[in-house]
């Protein structure tokens, strides 16, 4: 976890926003976003898609490689997390149940970073890859960024 450097290129869309940003054309990932829209009833959470020119911007400010956007990430209250934390920490803010996702940081650092290194490594050719990246439906276009 790191704090989001201030970066006014960067940031200025993000400030004071949650955000999940998420591999577009990947299935698993999309299915990721379908399940926070409809679980993140607060609407806590914005979205970016890692392919746009914000989520680019991001991935490279963040040190990131973009070419295959083998990690998602989720900024909250200015925090970064990737990986295996970043889901925990998306989806443990839920609420409810929901907050039982957090024990996966329980987990050894190189053991979650093995396990979430094989599922993204292999994520296309598992759950499938779309053509293009989802096109937002008219009532959660606003939750998009960039």
């Amino acid at each position: 976890m790191a704090r989001l450097a201030p970066d006014p290129h960067v940031t200025a869309l993000t400030q004071g926003r949650d955000v999940v940003v998420f591999d577009g054309v990947c299935v698993l990932c999309s299915g990721f976003l379908k399940f926070m829209l409809k679980h993140d009833r607060a609407e806590r959470f914005s979205f970016v898609v890692a392919q746009s020119e914000l989520g680019e911007a991001l991935y490279a400010h963040l040190g990131l490689k973009s070419a295959d956007y083998d990690t998602n990430v989720v900024i909250m209250d200015g925090v970064i997390y990737t990986k295996l934390d970043a889901f925990a920490a998306a989806v443990g803010s839920l609420g409810g149940i929901w907050r039982a996702a957090r024990l996966v940081r329980v987990l050894p650092r190189p053991l979650a970073d093995w396990l979430y290194n094989r599922i993204a490594r292999n994520r296309y050719s598992v759950f499938g890859r779309m053509e293009s990246c989802m096109v937002p439906t008219p009532d959660v276009k606003a939750r998009f960024l960039g």
